[in-house]
Order: C-alpha cells, then structure tokens, then sequence
C-alpha cells in the first residue's frame, strides 16, 4: 500500500487549504481513512476520519473548519481546511485504516503517507 499526500503550502491566516491523499495497493473502498497532524515539538494527533461508507469524526479542534471527504473512483481522500489558524500549521499525514471503520487512535491505522507541510501565517 502506498499513500501519497500532497496539496500542502503557506497560507494566511484566514485561508484556505485541500489537502489529498492517493492511495493504492488494495481496494480503497473498504477501508476507513484518517488524517492526523505533527507541529514542531509536539506529539502527532489525530484530526480527521472517514468510513468506507463516508460516515466523518472530527477532532473538536477543527470541527467546524474542516471537511474530509473520499472520492472512491479516484481512490483519494480530500481534506478542506478553511479558516486556517496559525495553530493549524504542522506536516499533515494521511492514513488507511485496518477497517471500514477508523477513529482517533494511531493504533486503528495500518499505513502512513509520508506527510505534507501546512504553515499558517499569521
């Protein structure tokens, strides 16, 4: 399975963000997708999730500004960020699930991406 993550940039505060995540190697539609985020110094947390059915968790710290969403023909997950804030800015790693179903814990995801750098300025 490979992910590759990409649309990532500098951005002011306020902005905006679509972040995607090409997978391939197995069958993208029954597995659960996440994104998570690692700022400078700090551990990596959890921000985003989307079932094999498109059913959505949020971390309360974006909820409300993001959107993740999954195109099964493209085999790609998407995530919106809007009304971006500096606290936003950290490499942002998309992840596949071991299941249909993925939520907020490291250990339900089976592949990482590589990630992709979001800095907000402010």
């Amino acid at each position: 399975v490979q992910l590759q993550a990409s649309g990532g940039g500098l951005v002011q505060a306020g902005g905006s963000l679509k972040l995607s995540c090409a997978a391939s190697g197995r069958t993208f539609c029954n597995y659960g997708f996440g994104w998570f985020r690692q700022a400078p110094g700090k551990e990596r947390e959890f921000v985003a999730a989307i079932s094999w059915s498109g059913g959505t968790y949020y971390a309360d710290s974006v909820k409300g500004r993001f959107t993740i969403s999954r195109d099964n023909a493209e085999n790609t997950v998407y995530l919106q960020m809007n009304s971006l804030r500096p606290e936003d800015t950290a490499v942002y790693y998309c992840a596949e699930g071991r299941r249909r179903y993925s939520g907020s814990s490291f250990t339900e995801y089976e592949y990482w991406g590589h990630g992709t750098q979001v800095t907000v300025s402010s």
